[in-house]
């Protein structure tokens, strides 16, 4: 078996000298429990998509910066650039971490899309890194998933992207929060209270602890919140079914808030699930996240990253980055090895259980 899932991951790298063009796409959608997070109580939702291209493409480089002086080099893709064909194509449901955006994993996203899949990426109201943060679009991190049954709707109900998308062949992918986001979308059942607990008890735990996005979101400053009436319709409903009926595989990059999920809720899950996490990872530590969902779900495949840490999966930086973001940008292992780990690991998944893309 091993020999087998070694020739399939060849032949799908192999493919990459010959892949398609990007194209990429923005479209807006709507999500009522957007309101709460997004700090002007708008109901928008940003989409980002990207897909395989026709021969025309004019790709541009995709960067995060200012203008003349970018900090982060993400990809190359083109704008509403015409479709490789007529045919319907995987889908994956991309979900960002804590306080990113889609484009910032749009190393990702790209790369998937020049192998023959849709992507679909959201910025999560509240909780990205082009607008105001939130309390609310911190603490709420399982409305998440509805985020993305959002935006899957906008594109389906899109004249020229839903008739391409193949939904028998649905994936969800995810980094840090979007990683949680992915196990959620996949089946796995919030539990408030565990994730209290757990914080109360071990409080220095990565995830527990402010995050650089949001310092000053102390864990009594969030449980404050989620007991105010005002959080109480979103509490009420973390512990329903949140799960997307059209996910079929979920793929997680360094996973966070997994002591959020309900474990058994991780042990029911029977669908196939594959985690890539770096063992530096000191912002969601991979025994109380990532290898421990590993454990648990059923025939869940784990690749571990010797040396490598949590901001190691970002895009990659730019020589202005290396200077200017010094929280973010240094890493102990080449970020262009971690990435490529990451897509074969996507694309073993992906490809096991949807097959080749067109």
């Amino acid at each position: 078996m091993r020999t087998i899932l070694l020739a399939l991951l060849a032949s799908l790298w192999a493919t990459a000298a010959c892949a398609y063009p990007v194209g990429e796409r923005q479209v807006q959608a709507t999500n009522p429990t957007a309101a709460l997070r997004d700090a002007q109580h708008r109901d928008a939702l940003r989409v980002t998509v990207w897909y395989p291209a026709n021969d025309l493409a004019n790709e541009q480089d995709i960067v995060i910066g200012p203008p003349g002086a970018p900090l982060f080099y993400v990809g190359e893709a083109a704008p509403d650039a015409g479709f490789a064909d007529e045919r319907r194509r995987p889908v994956i449901l991309f979900s960002h971490g804590f306080g990113g955006t889609a484009r910032m994993m749009g190393w990702f996203g790209t790369v998937m899309a020049s192998q023959g899949y849709i992507v679909i990426a959201v910025d999560h109201p509240g909780n990205n890194g082009m607008e105001p943060m939130t309390v609310a679009g911190a603490t709420l991190f399982w409305e998440r998933p509805g985020d993305l049954a959002a935006a899957l709707a906008r594109v389906r109900a899109d004249p020229e992207l839903g008739r391409r998308l193949d939904m028998a062949k649905v994936g969800v992918a995810g980094f840090s929060a979007g990683g949680f986001t992915s196990l959620v979308a996949a089946g796995a059942r919030v539990d408030v209270a565990r994730f209290k607990a757990f914080c109360k008890d071990r409080p220095d735990d990565g995830v527990c602890k402010p995050q650089k996005e949001l310092p000053t979101l102390t864990m009594d400053a969030a449980v404050a919140f989620l007991e105010s009436p005002e959080a109480k319709p979103a509490v009420d409903r973390a512990a329903g079914d949140l799960g997307l009926p059209e996910v079929r595989a979920a793929f997680a990059i360094a996973p966070a808030i997994v002591q959020a999920l309900d474990p058994r809720s991780l042990q029911g899950l029977r669908m196939p699930v594959a985690i890539v996490l770096g063992d530096g990872d000191d912002v969601a530590p991979p025994n109380t996240n990532g290898s421990y969902a590993a454990r648990l779900i059923p025939g869940a495949r784990l690749k571990v990253l010797p040396g490598v840490g949590h901001y190691d999966f970002l895009s990659r930086c730019t020589p202005a980055g290396d200077a200017v973001v010094k929280d973010l940008c240094p890493v102990n292992a080449p970020r262009s090895g971690t990435h490529r780990a990451a897509i074969e690991q996507a694309l073993m998944l992906f490809g096991r259980t949807f097959g080749p893309p067109p």
